[in-house]
Protein backbone atom coordinates (compact mmCIF):
# COMPACT_ATOMS: atom_id res chain seq x y z
CA UNK A 1 0.00 0.00 0.00
CA UNK A 2 1.25 3.50 -0.79
CA UNK A 3 0.89 5.90 2.13
CA UNK A 4 1.39 9.64 1.68
CA UNK A 5 2.35 12.28 4.22
CA UNK A 6 1.68 16.00 3.70
CA UNK A 7 2.59 18.67 6.24
CA UNK A 8 2.53 22.45 6.38
CA UNK A 9 3.89 24.59 9.20
CA UNK A 10 1.11 27.19 9.46
CA UNK A 11 -2.60 27.45 8.73
CA UNK A 12 -1.80 30.09 6.09
CA UNK A 13 -0.06 27.47 3.94
CA UNK A 14 -1.88 25.05 1.67
CA UNK A 15 -1.29 21.30 1.51
CA UNK A 16 -3.04 21.13 -1.90
CA UNK A 17 0.12 20.86 -4.04
CA UNK A 18 1.54 18.16 -1.78
CA UNK A 19 -1.71 16.20 -1.78
CA UNK A 20 -1.98 16.50 -5.59
CA UNK A 21 1.58 15.17 -5.99
CA UNK A 22 0.87 12.28 -3.59
CA UNK A 23 -2.33 11.35 -5.43
CA UNK A 24 -0.43 11.45 -8.74
CA UNK A 25 2.18 9.11 -7.17
CA UNK A 26 -0.62 6.61 -6.45
CA UNK A 27 -1.07 7.06 -2.69
CA UNK A 28 -4.07 5.15 -1.41
CA UNK A 29 -4.11 6.90 1.96
CA UNK A 30 -2.75 10.38 2.75
CA UNK A 31 -2.00 11.65 6.26
CA UNK A 32 -2.17 15.46 6.46
CA UNK A 33 -1.32 17.86 9.26
CA UNK A 34 -0.42 21.42 10.12
CA UNK A 35 2.47 21.72 12.57
CA UNK A 36 6.15 22.58 12.69
CA UNK A 37 8.56 19.99 11.35
CA UNK A 38 10.63 20.46 14.51
CA UNK A 39 7.71 19.44 16.70
CA UNK A 40 7.94 15.97 18.19
CA UNK A 41 4.15 15.92 18.60
CA UNK A 42 2.88 15.15 15.10
CA UNK A 43 -0.28 13.05 15.48
CA UNK A 44 -0.75 12.30 11.77
CA UNK A 45 2.86 11.16 11.40
CA UNK A 46 2.33 8.87 14.39
CA UNK A 47 -0.81 7.47 12.75
CA UNK A 48 1.13 6.90 9.52
CA UNK A 49 3.90 5.08 11.39
CA UNK A 50 1.33 2.87 13.14
CA UNK A 51 -0.53 2.15 9.89
CA UNK A 52 2.53 1.28 7.77
CA UNK A 53 3.30 -2.42 7.38
CA UNK A 54 6.12 -4.42 5.79
CA UNK A 55 5.96 -4.00 2.03
CA UNK A 56 4.20 -0.60 2.21
CA UNK A 57 5.69 2.53 0.64
CA UNK A 58 5.72 5.89 2.45
CA UNK A 59 5.76 8.83 0.04
CA UNK A 60 6.40 12.54 0.67
CA UNK A 61 6.59 15.38 -1.81
CA UNK A 62 9.82 16.73 -0.26
CA UNK A 63 12.14 15.43 2.50
CA UNK A 64 11.65 18.55 4.62
CA UNK A 65 7.95 17.66 4.96
CA UNK A 66 8.93 14.56 6.93
CA UNK A 67 11.36 16.32 9.28
CA UNK A 68 13.61 19.34 9.63
CA UNK A 69 16.74 17.82 11.12
CA UNK A 70 18.88 15.27 9.33
CA UNK A 71 19.11 13.29 12.56
CA UNK A 72 15.31 12.93 12.76
CA UNK A 73 15.05 12.08 9.06
CA UNK A 74 17.71 9.40 9.34
CA UNK A 75 16.02 7.96 12.41
CA UNK A 76 12.68 7.74 10.57
CA UNK A 77 14.28 6.26 7.46
CA UNK A 78 16.15 3.70 9.58
CA UNK A 79 12.89 2.68 11.26
CA UNK A 80 11.27 2.31 7.82
CA UNK A 81 14.12 0.09 6.67
CA UNK A 82 14.03 -2.12 9.77
CA UNK A 83 10.24 -2.53 9.35
CA UNK A 84 10.74 -3.36 5.63
CA UNK A 85 8.85 -0.23 4.60
CA UNK A 86 10.03 1.49 1.44
CA UNK A 87 10.37 5.26 1.16
CA UNK A 88 10.02 7.74 -1.71
CA UNK A 89 10.67 11.47 -1.73
CA UNK A 90 9.32 12.82 -5.00
CA UNK A 91 11.29 16.09 -5.29
CA UNK A 92 14.69 14.64 -4.28
CA UNK A 93 14.18 11.47 -6.34
CA UNK A 94 14.99 9.22 -3.39
CA UNK A 95 13.29 5.88 -3.92
CA UNK A 96 14.42 3.03 -1.70
CA UNK A 97 12.44 0.60 -3.85
CA UNK A 98 15.29 0.84 -6.40
CA UNK A 99 18.99 0.04 -6.08
CA UNK A 100 19.99 3.64 -6.88
CA UNK A 101 17.51 4.99 -4.33
CA UNK A 102 18.88 2.63 -1.71
CA UNK A 103 22.39 3.87 -2.55
CA UNK A 104 21.24 7.51 -2.23
CA UNK A 105 19.71 6.69 1.15
CA UNK A 106 22.96 5.12 2.36
CA UNK A 107 25.01 8.03 1.02
CA UNK A 108 22.87 10.52 2.94
CA UNK A 109 23.29 8.40 6.07
CA UNK A 110 27.05 8.14 5.58
CA UNK A 111 27.38 11.88 5.05
CA UNK A 112 25.36 12.57 8.21
CA UNK A 113 27.54 10.19 10.23
CA UNK A 114 30.70 11.77 8.74
CA UNK A 115 29.42 15.23 9.65
CA UNK A 116 28.72 14.18 13.26
CA UNK A 117 32.25 12.75 13.59
CA UNK A 118 33.83 15.89 12.10
CA UNK A 119 31.98 18.10 14.56
CA UNK A 120 33.08 15.87 17.44
CA UNK A 121 36.72 15.94 16.30
CA UNK A 122 36.70 19.72 15.82
CA UNK A 123 35.22 20.20 19.28
CA UNK A 124 37.88 17.99 20.89
CA UNK A 125 40.69 19.79 19.04
CA UNK A 126 39.30 23.17 20.05
CA UNK A 127 39.05 22.17 23.71
CA UNK A 128 42.61 20.78 23.70
CA UNK A 129 43.94 23.98 22.10
CA UNK A 130 42.12 26.10 24.68
CA UNK A 131 43.54 24.01 27.54
CA UNK A 132 47.04 24.33 26.06
CA UNK A 133 46.61 28.13 26.18
CA UNK A 134 45.64 27.84 29.85
CA UNK A 135 41.91 28.32 29.39
CA UNK A 136 39.61 26.31 31.54
CA UNK A 137 36.16 25.29 30.35
CA UNK A 138 32.90 25.47 32.21
CA UNK A 139 31.01 28.24 33.91
CA UNK A 140 32.78 31.08 35.65
CA UNK A 141 32.74 30.86 39.41
CA UNK A 142 29.96 32.97 40.94
CA UNK A 143 32.10 33.73 43.97
CA UNK A 144 35.56 35.26 43.65
CA UNK A 145 38.43 34.22 45.90
CA UNK A 146 37.79 37.36 47.94
CA UNK A 147 34.09 36.45 48.29
CA UNK A 148 35.02 32.98 49.53
CA UNK A 149 37.41 34.48 52.13
CA UNK A 150 34.64 36.82 53.32
CA UNK A 151 32.17 33.91 53.45
CA UNK A 152 34.60 31.88 55.58
CA UNK A 153 35.04 34.81 57.93
CA UNK A 154 31.27 35.27 58.21
CA UNK A 155 30.81 31.58 58.99
CA UNK A 156 33.22 31.84 61.96
CA UNK A 157 30.37 33.64 63.75
CA UNK A 158 28.15 30.87 65.15
CA UNK A 159 25.08 33.11 64.86
CA UNK A 160 25.36 33.32 61.04
CA UNK A 161 24.10 30.36 58.97
CA UNK A 162 25.28 29.19 55.57
CA UNK A 163 21.86 30.10 54.19
CA UNK A 164 22.32 33.70 55.35
CA UNK A 165 25.82 33.85 53.85
CA UNK A 166 24.51 32.46 50.55
CA UNK A 167 21.75 35.09 50.50
CA UNK A 168 24.31 37.81 51.24
CA UNK A 169 26.32 36.82 48.13
CA UNK A 170 23.16 36.19 46.10
CA UNK A 171 23.99 32.54 45.40
CA UNK A 172 22.35 29.26 46.33
CA UNK A 173 23.57 27.29 49.32
CA UNK A 174 24.93 24.45 47.08
CA UNK A 175 26.91 27.08 45.10
CA UNK A 176 28.37 28.42 48.36
CA UNK A 177 29.24 24.87 49.49
CA UNK A 178 31.04 24.16 46.21
CA UNK A 179 33.00 27.41 46.42
CA UNK A 180 34.03 26.65 49.99
CA UNK A 181 35.06 23.09 49.06
CA UNK A 182 37.07 24.32 46.04
CA UNK A 183 39.08 26.76 48.13
CA UNK A 184 39.96 24.26 50.89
Amino acid sequence: MKLGYARVSTDDQSKASQVDALIAAGCERIFQECCSGQSKDRPQLSLLLNAARAGDVVIVQRLDRLGRSLKDLMSLLDSFKSAEIQFISLTENIDTTTAIGELAFHMIGSIAQFERKLISERTKIGLEAARARGRKGGRKNKLSKQDVKKARAMLLDARITKTEVAKHFKVSRPTLNKALARSS
